[in-house]
């Protein structure tokens, strides 16, 4: 599947898609109650890119072949809609924001996975991702707020 096309002009559009895995198989059961626990990654150019957590102040982003991120069950691709940025220029707009994105700072509840390829796909289409896919981390989030009773 080519989901790149170049005008006659040079200019491109490129499909910006969201890449949906279970972290767990309970998601089966959970997922159509409207929760469940998932990584995200965002599919431009022929490639997928997320984060992910280590101990180094370093970039926690990385890049992997389309809907295989190893460790996790492929779900669902999600067309989130398309950008015009030429390859190189989409590197270097990756390389810039994965200096927001260090492992480091990884947090399941305010800085995860899904919160890199939302802002991703918010920079890069000016559209979110489905609210479901992070809904547990904004519950979470929610219930760390909460005055202890």
């Amino acid at each position: 599947m080519n989901s790149t096309s170049e005008d006659s002009d040079g200019s491109y559009k490129t499909q910006v898609l969201l890449n949906v895995y279970d972290l767990t198989p309970l998601n089966n059961y959970v997922y159509w109650f409207g929760f469940g626990i998932f990584h995200s990654g965002i599919e431009v150019h022929g490639m997928e890119y997320g984060y992910g957590a280590h101990e180094y102040p370093a970039s926690g982003v990385f890049e992997v072949e389309p809907r295989s991120c190893p460790g996790f069950m492929y779900r669902c691709s999600i067309l989130l809609g398309h950008t015009t940025m030429p390859p190189l220029e989409f590197r270097a707009f990756l390389e810039n924001m994965a200096t927001e994105y260090h492992g480091d700072t990884y947090h399941l509840i305010s800085k995860n996975c899904n919160h890199f390829t939302d802002d991703v796909a918010t920079r890069l289409t000016g559209k979110a991702i489905p609210g479901w896919i992070n809904r547990l981390a904004r519950l979470g989030r929610c219930l760390v707020q909460l005055p202890p009773s």
